[in-house]
This record gives C-alpha cells, structure tokens and sequence, in this order.
C-alpha cells in the first residue's frame, strides 16, 4: 500500500512539474498537451467506474463527453452572438455552464442508463453504441450549430467573471478539477456504493439474492460517470475553443476505452496513466507518419498481451 502511494505521489509531482519545466524550456505546447492528458485522463476514470468497477462496457461514453462541449460552446455563442435557446440567452460563466453540461450529460445518462442497463453483455455494448450515433448524427444535423463544421467559441469561458486565457492557469483548473474526480470516485468505490458495485460485477444474481437493487446501483454510476465525461467535455471544448460531432463519435468512445485498458481497468490512477500514454505516444508517432495508427495498433495489442493487468498493474508489480 505504502509503494502504491509512492507511485500516486510521483505522478502527481509530475503533473505539477509540467508547467515549470514547459516555463524554464520555452515549449508552450508542453502544457497544451498536458492539459489534453489531464481531460482525457478525467474521461477515462469515469469511463472505468462503469467498466473496471461495474463491468460494463459502455461503447458510447463519448456521447456524454461532446454533450459537455457543445452545452458550454452553445452557452458561450448565444451569451456574445445573440439569440435565445428556450428562452434562455446563454452565459459565458464556467461557474453556471460547466455545473450545466454535467447536469445535462447526467440527464442524458439517466435515460440511456435506465434503457441501456435493462440489457447486459454485447447487447448492453450495442445499445450503448447506437444512442451515441443517435446523439452524433442529430449534431451532424444541426446546421444552426456548425452541423459537421462544429462550434467555435470566441474565447473560453470566464470563471467568476475572470478570463482564463493564460495556458498554465487553465492547466492548474483542469489539474484541481481531475484530482477532485479521483478523490471523489475513490471515496464511492471505498463506500457502501462501490462494495456493491463491485459485488454485482462479479455476479449480479447473488447481490440481488441478498437484497441489493443492482439496477439503481448500476444506473447511479452510470449517471455519475457521465456526469464526468460531461464535465471533461466542457474543459476540451475550452481548450481549443470549439466544439464538434466528431466528441461524440463511436472512434472517441474506442479511444477512451483503450486508455482504460492500456492503463489498467479497476485501479483509479490507471486510466490516469492510460490517457498520458495514449496521447504521448500517439503525438509522437503522428509526427513521424500519418498511418501511426499501424504502428500504434500492434503496441496496444503487445501491451494487452504482456501486461493484462495495464500500465498501472504491472508498475505496481515491479514495485512490489
């Protein structure tokens, strides 16, 4: 256990070690990067609370992600450009879209959740897979909103009325705002909440046959993991400013999922170093050739073959 905190402490000096040595080396896009990873990072914890915790594999998780963007890019256009949504003539204040596109991405979740959790095994990946390509193709759609050009966003949002356009300040608030997530699913699976989730993934009939309503236990999760996603989705579509269908796409929900993986399911900090990895490595050999996907392909293959356990498991290991 001690080693285990050893490893959470060095990852996260190296998370605030970022901005500095981007400062002392003059590399801006360092902390861009970074940032990514941080986002990505908070997608991949909640996608594993379903997955790693619950067992179950949601193949449509991004559609609660690019909900969060497009809530805050719709928000911030209506509050500078004019217009009404509902009534409702938007705001460029984190403190009220960034609480509102978690509040609509749980929304979201709770209806997919309460259809989607009535199935389980492949039909559960499958239903999943379609409501996000349901969600997809109706922002493909909607050309009062860039339809597939996407959403731009004039600047990022303001937060308690102060403009975040420093590239460190809105780092520190991605950084905060991740190591929240991770305190707070970790208080959840350490609870009564997470025992059960845990006891239903390793069989449903039993926790039911004690008395446990696995369905309402599923869905919360299932809502509180979207809630998340929709929170990262309103951080990414502040970091580049914009807001596009391709956040809901089913190649986002597969990107996410292999973070987990490659990380390590069922370990809080795993997806954290599954999404630096994913990113890092898939920058790198971007920069090298435009198929990095045939060279990328095989290493997640050998990792998964190797390493079943992920990145975190077998760091853990060799620690131990």
């Amino acid at each position: 256990m001690m080693r285990q905190r050893g490893l959470f402490v060095l990852l996260l000096l190296a998370f605030i070690a970022v901005p500095f040595i981007a400062g002392a080396l003059g590399n801006t896009y360092m902390i861009t990067m970074a940032t990514r990873v941080l986002i990505c990072a908070m997608v991949a914890v909640s996608l594993d609370l379903l997955v790693g915790w619950g067992g179950l594999v949601s193949f449509g998780h991004a559609a609660f992600f690019g909900l969060g963007g497009y809530v805050v890019a719709i928000a911030a256009t209506h509050a500078t450009q004019g217009g009404d949504i509902f009534g409702w003539g938007g705001t460029n204040e984190a403190l009220i879209a960034w609480p509102l596109a978690m509040l609509v991405s749980a929304g979201a979740a709770l209806v997919i959740g309460a259809l989607s959790l009535r199935t389980s095994g492949v039909y559960f990946i499958m239903i999943t897979l379609a409501f996000a390509q349901m969600l997809y193709f109706v922002f493909v759609a909607l050309k009062v909103y860039g339809g597939d050009d996407g959403l731009s966003m004039t600047s990022r949002n303001l937060l308690a009325g102060a403009r975040i356009t420093d590239a460190r300040s809105f780092y520190w608030i991605c950084l905060i705002l991740l190591a929240v997530v991770v305190a707070l699913v970790g208080r959840l699976l350490n609870a009564r909440f997470g025992l059960v989730l845990r006891g239903a993934k390793a069989s449903e009939r039993r926790m039911a046959a004690l008395g446990f309503p696995v369905y309402r236990y599923r869905l919360v999760a299932f809502v509180i993991a979207g809630a998340i996603a929709g929170l990262a989705g309103a951080l990414w579509a502040n970091l580049g400013r914009f807001a596009a269908p391709d956040m809901l796409s089913w190649l986002r929900s597969g990107e996410f999922l292999v973070m987990v993986i490659l990380g390590g399911s069922a370990s809080l900090l795993g997806p954290v170093l599954g999404a630096a990895v994913f990113l890092i490595l898939e920058t790198q050999l971007a920069a090298h050739t435009e198929h990095w996907q045939v060279i990328f392909g095989p290493l997640v293959v050998l990792a998964a073959l190797y390493m079943p356990m992920g990145l975190w498991g077998y760091v853990r290991g060799r620690s131990s």
